[in-house]
């Protein structure tokens, strides 16, 4: 079988899978879920280590771009075999290519250093080293036409029309591009901001309002340009939820009001809650609040700032990291937003799986949820190795769904 056969197949699979009735039921249930009216929480396996087992020479692609997108359609199989709420789309995802000054959306890198080993840990290498940042350049919304019709064409030959492209036009500013806080850190460097907190307030309130407007006005661009589909969805979940239209690629030319949106701020993770508040969330405020439903928070410990979260008119969904008091925050939270938990990876995956201890975990858990009222749903993210067992991701989510049985 050559390479285009191979991926024809591949995506002829997935959107079997796409439009089969358990995806149908999933996104039932997600509906129900983000709008308060789920009767059992929900279990979402955002990542789950398969670099760490997949034999890439199954890939057979040789174009780097239709490898990456071959490597995606394998991980889709795999995933819709994990037994978790994972919903897998009929349509394959690509990102338009954008014109930017200098070739990148602030008109200098916003990169980490060079990583000493793959899938390791990289330093910051800040460029904005002195108190002027005159020479950043905001990318205005100019989708790159030729750029993206070249290479919409040759994977849409490749797949053969066994699966539909959707090109996403929504512009250089999302997810980590566009929640302030992860470029910044790269263009100024953590340490050097939380110096700047104290030696220099003004001045970084000056930049985080540079970059605030920079990207509402790129927002609001895209959305005149109509440049937003309903398959533009962020939630850093399932995005379905009874307020809002379902994705779908074909409803070009929305409003943000009709989409979810997802921002976090890591990099802020060991600031107090009012500085939390001061530096950083409420320039993310109209951001968010532009959307139809926005969802909060990534692998940082929000316990603090919920009091603070509440401010966002439009919030839904809140995360409970590995980092954070849970039982503090499903206090804070109660029944007014859904409650995004994550349990520690490194406790149920990465040194093996200790049913007996997930188990105790779940339950634990799953008490004061219900003693707080809290909407809530479960992911499993940032698993880095499953100790070289893949089938424990199939088995932890068995015993998790086990365990709600049991207990809702």
């Amino acid at each position: 079988m050559n390479h285009k056969n191979r991926l024809r197949d591949l995506a002829a699979q997935v959107n079997e899978i796409a439009r089969s009735d358990e995806m149908r039921a999933r996104r039932a249930r997600w509906r129900d879920q983000n709008s308060f009216r789920g009767e059992r929480p929900l279990i979402y396996v955002r990542a789950f280590a398969f670099d760490e087992w997949f034999d890439f020479a199954a890939l057979g692609c040789e174009d780097p771009e239709l490898r990456y997108y071959e490597y995606l359609l394998h991980q889709s199989i795999w995933r819709s075999r994990l037994g978790d709420d994972f919903i897998v789309e009929p349509w394959l995802e690509m990102n338009a290519s954008y014109v930017m000054p200098n070739g990148e959306r602030w008109g200098v890198p916003v990169s980490l250093g060079e990583k000493p080993a793959r899938g390791g840990a990289a330093a910051f290498k800040p460029l904005l080293l002195e108190e002027d940042f005159s020479f950043l350049r905001a990318a205005p919304y100019e989708v790159d036409e030729k750029a993206t019709s070249l290479r919409r064409e040759k994977l849409e030959e490749a797949l053969g029309g066994a699966l539909p492209v959707f090109v996403s036009r929504q512009g250089p500013y999302v997810m980590w591009s566009g929640d302030i806080s992860t470029d910044l850190a790269k263009l100024r460097g953590l340490e050097q901001i939380m110096w700047d907190v104290y030696d220099n307030p003004e001045w970084l309130h000056s930049l985080l309002a540079f970059m605030r407007d920079a990207i509402l006005q790129n927002h609001a661009q895209a959305e005149a340009a109509g440049g937003y589909s309903l398959a533009d969805h962020q939630n850093q979940c399932m995005p379905y939820a009874r307020e809002l239209d379902d994705p779908d690629p074909a409803v070009r030319g929305v409003s943000r009001k009709r989409l979810w949106r997802f921002l976090a701020a890591q990099e802020f993770t060991g600031f107090s809650p009012e500085m939390f508040w001061e530096f950083i969330l409420q320039y993310q405020q109209p951001i968010m609040e532009a959307f139809g439903l926005t969802a909060y928070g990534c692998c940082e410990n929000l316990t603090g700032v919920i009091p603070y979260l509440r401010r966002i008119r439009n919030l839904r969904r809140i995360a409970v990291s590995p980092f954070a008091d849970a039982r503090r925050c499903a206090e804070l939270i109660g029944p007014d937003y859904i409650l995004s938990w994550r349990p520690s990876p490194s406790l149920m995956l990465a040194t093996g799986l200790d049913e007996d201890l997930v188990r105790r975990h779940m339950r634990a858990h799953f008490a004061f949820f219900k003693e707080n009222r809290n909407h809530f749903d479960i992911t499993l993210k940032d698993v880095e190795t499953v100790a070289h067992h893949p089938e424990n991701v199939g088995r932890w989510v068995r015993i998790v769904r086990e365990e709600i049985d049991r207990c809702f």
